[in-house]
Parts: structure tokens; C-alpha cells; sequence
């Protein structure tokens, strides 16, 4: 088999697009042209030399939240592995803000910077992780000239555009649909994701999975014996993005005994913060102060029904914290929709029954389930399913 990535070269007749200016086409050609002379690394079905990978995210730091913790996560293990990352993200670009959700910076035409990032980096494979202006302009461009790429369904963007500004759902998955349509290869994290999607039309998609760092989440029994903020105990802990999608008030109403602590920011910050005075806001933390956070709880209470995966839940089993959730995708996924959850965690229709469910299980069960998370296997997996074989044959 071949070991070249087939770019084919752009020509006006092939690809035309009569808004782009001749010498942009002339460098956009050049592009093509090293691109498809550049050899994949031998044996990449075992991954023996490093490959060149280009990973485009609209989601990256100071967003704080799950996809960029896992494309945080995952390209450290890729580096480490020997792999070249490009990561291409807002901050290289110019940027507005997005409406109602200011934390969010959307990059301004980012179409031509695009194309020479890739130029420079000249990749084996380029991913595309995010359905936002990077994530489109890439597409754009790779489809333009016959480059193979991936994708990955990281968000329910369709659920929160509906939630934000009541757009019809159906509206929201035939964007996504399109978007996904032209990919080698959509990439999910859960199989009951991967059974929906398929049901929805979105072909095949196939799995990627989530791991956790357990060297930063572990069991800390110093704030186990005294709260770091001197909390009441029990202390139900939540994390996560503070938004309206993430139904966090479910959590807030319940009637539960010591204190209710909620770590992130968000839209709906301020907001909860004054209708709920009893509850202990944080405002968002990183790193070691976030570890400790999740291993002073007793239980992670975890309302969300719209997330895909839940990072946020095997960081907290990691640090020896059991679970509370409704039994929906996400945490049924990590859960393995057991009944009654598994020993690291329980789920129930009725979240304050799960809650107090939550509260008697071993903290040592739940840092020994989330030991079967491995990130190394992760990385080795999304390597598995980049646009490498399928482009020497495109």
C-alpha cells in the first residue's frame, strides 16, 4: 500500500471558486503540492514514527470545560507518544465574543490564516473537533481540495441552541448533519451516542473514548477530614459549565442535608448565585485547586441530561468521589446503565434518591472504576480512526 497522503493538486477547473484571487490560488496550490509529497511515517497501522496531526478547535482555553480538558488531555499524551500537534484554536485569531456567552470568542474570518497554518504543518491528518467558525472554515477548505479529514460530536449543539433561542431541533441536526456528512470519520464517545447518531442520519460514526488523569484526580484524606473551604458536611459537589443546558437548578432545588457547592463559570452564574444563597459558588478552578475541590466532596451530583459524555464524572470517582445522576446518556454511559449505577456511582430518575444512594457507597470502589480509564488507550484509539488509510486511496 502506498505510504503518500494524496492531496491532489487544486486547479481552477477542478475546484472552482470564483472569489478567490489568482495568487491565493497560486499559494493554496503550492500548499497541495508539498502537502501531497510528503510521505506518511512507516507502518502507521502500528504507529511506529511519529505523525504530523492538525487538531482545530473553537473550544480552547479560558473555556473551561469538558472538550478542552479532553483535547488538553489528549494532545499531552500525543506529544508524549512522539507525535507533532498543531492545535489551532480562537486565540491565534482574531476574535468577538458570543452573543449571550461572553467567555466564548468566536474567530472573524479565519479562512486564509487556516490554510497556512496547514501549510506549515504540513499534516498526516487533519481533525476537526468543533462545529464552530474554525471548525467550518477547515472543512471548507479540506473539501475544496480533496482533503481527507475527521470530526468528532463533542456537544449537543442543537439541544443548546434550542435551549438559548428556542431554534427548532430539527434545524440544529440538519446543520450538523451537513457538517459531518463529508468526514472519514465522525468520532463519539459513548455507544448509545453512536446507536442515536446513527438513528438521526448521521452514517457511521465510531468510538472514541474518554480517560482520566488519576496522577492530578486522586484520593486527597486531608480534606476528606476537614473541608478546605470549612464547609458542612455532607458537601454535594457539582462542576461544570454554569449554564442553562446544564440544568443545574435540578441540583440546587433538592432538599439535602450540609452544603451544596458549585465549581465553573458561566452565563447563569450571577444569576443562581443570588437566588441561591445557601449554595457555596466557587467561581471556576484549575488544576491542583480543582483536584482538591472534587476530593473534599462526599458525592458529585451530576443534573445535566444534554451531555454526550461527562468528563467532569470520572475526574470525580478518580479523586475517590461517588456519583449522583439521572440515568441518561452520559453518566449511563460511564455508569455502564447498571440498575442501580455501579458501586462508583448511582443513578436514579428521582436525583435526591440517587443522592442519598450516592452517599453511602466506598470512595475506594469509585477510585478503582475510574482506574479502567486509561488516556494512553484513548489516544491510541483516536489515532486508529484519523483520515490516514482512507486518504492514500482519496
Amino acid at each position: 500500500m502506498s505510504q503518500r497522503l494524496q492531496m491532489p493538486q487544486a486547479t481552477p477547473e477542478a475546484h472552482p471558486s470564483p472569489a478567490l484571487p489568482g495568487p491565493r490560488k497560486r499559494r493554496i496550490a503550492r500548499l497541495l503540492g508539498r502537502l501531497r509529497r510528503r510521505p506518511l511515517p512507516k507502518e502507521v497501522g502500528r504507529f511506529s514514527e511519529p505523525l504530523r496531526i492538525v487538531i482545530v478547535s473553537d473550544a480552547a482555553p479560558p473555556q473551561v470545560n469538558g472538550v478542552v480538558r479532553t483535547l488538553q488531555q489528549l494532545i499531552g499524551n500525543l506529544r508524549e507518544a512522539g507525535h507533532d500537534v498543531t492545535f489551532i484554536t480562537p486565540d491565534l485569531f482574531r476574535t468577538v465574543p458570543l452573543p449571550t456567552y461572553r467567555e466564548i470568542r468566536l474567530a472573524i474570518l479565519p479562512g486564509r490564516r487556516i490554510a497556512q497554518m496547514i501549510h506549515k504543518a504540513n499534516p498526516n491528518a487533519i481533525h476537526i473537533a468543533t462545529e464552530g467558525p474554525l471548525g467550518l472554515a477547515t472543512r471548507r477548505f479540506c473539501i475544496r481540495n480533496n482533503i481527507p479529514f475527521s470530526t468528532s460530536f463533542h456537544t449537543r449543539f442543537a439541544e443548546y441552541l434550542h435551549a438559548r433561542t428556542g431554534i427548532p431541533l430539527s434545524w440544529g441536526y440538519a446543520f450538523l448533519r451537513r457538517f459531518h456528512a463529508k468526514a472519514s470519520a465522525l468520532m463519539v464517545a459513548t455507544p448509545s451516542l453512536q446507536a442515536e447518531l446513527k438513528e438521526r442520519g448521521f452514517g457511521d460514526p465510531v468510538i472514541w473514548s474518554r480517560g482520566v488523569d488519576t496522577e492530578l484526580y486522586h484520593p486527597r484524606p486531608e480534606v476528606q477530614k476537614a473541608h478546605p473551604h470549612g464547609l458542612a458536611r455532607p458537601v454535594w459537589l457539582n462542576v461544570g459549565r454554569v449554564a442553562v443546558e446544564k440544568n443545574i437548578e435540578a441540583f440546587l432545588e433538592l432538599d439535602l442535608p450540609g452544603t451544596k457547592m458549585v465549581v465553573g463559570d458561566g452565563p447563569r452564574l450571577d444569576h443562581l448565585t443570588k437566588r441561591y444563597p445557601d449554595t457555596f459558588f466557587a467561581g471556576p478552578l484549575f488544576g491542583e485547586e480543582l483536584a482538591r475541590a472534587y476530593a473534599a466532596a462526599d458525592v458529585f451530583v451530576f443534573p445535566s441530561k444534554t451531555d454526550t459524555f461527562g468528563l467532569v464524572l470520572i475526574e470525580a470517582m478518580a479523586s475517590g468521589t461517588p456519583i449522583a445522576a439521572y440515568p441518561v446518556q452520559g453518566p449511563g454511559d460511564v455508569l455502564a446503565f447498571t440498575p442501580d449505577g455501579t458501586k462508583a456511582g448511582a443513578l436514579d430518575d428521582d436525583l435526591h434518591t440517587a443522592c442519598l444512594k450516592a452517599l453511602d457507597l466506598n470512595r475506594e470502589d469509585a477510585r478503582a472504576y475510574a482506574l479502567t480509564f486509561a488516556w494512553d488507550a484513548c489516544a491510541k484509539q483516536f489515532i486508529s480512526n484519523l483520515a490516514l488509510e482512507e486518504a492514500e486511496a482519496a
